[in-house]
């Protein structure tokens, strides 16, 4: 159902909210080897907090970008300080930079 999000002058949807986030991996450090612990500790963690979809996109040979999906907006905000701590591991402990965020609701899909 197609409905208009407040951000573009439409007025509420129900086909979820997304977030997508930039990472940068440090000099020297083990693309695999970081990037299991992330598989493996980080994106069930978001799955546990209610996404119900999160993807990774290799965008290069030290970048990715995470495509988190929720339910609704209200989903997302409520595990922010969750969030937040993951974000923290992601960084100390797997050695990847956050470069950038993005996040809004879904206004059409095929």
């Amino acid at each position: 159902m197609l409905g208009w999000a407040p951000a573009t002058g439409l007025k509420g949807n129900d086909m979820g909210y997304l977030t997508i986030t930039t990472w940068e991996l440090s000099d020297g450090a083990d693309w695999e080897t970081n990037l299991r612990s992330v598989r493996e500790q980080r994106l069930p963690a978001l799955k546990a907090m209610g996404a119900t979809k999160v993807t990774l996109v290799r965008t290069s040979s030290r970048t990715t970008a995470a495509i988190s999906e929720w339910p609704d907006e209200q989903t997302r905000d409520d595990a922010m300080h969750l969030i937040a701590e993951v974000r923290r591991k992601v960084q100390a402990v797997d050695g990847f930079r956050l470069t950038g965020e993005m996040k809004g609701a879904v206004v059409a899909e095929v």
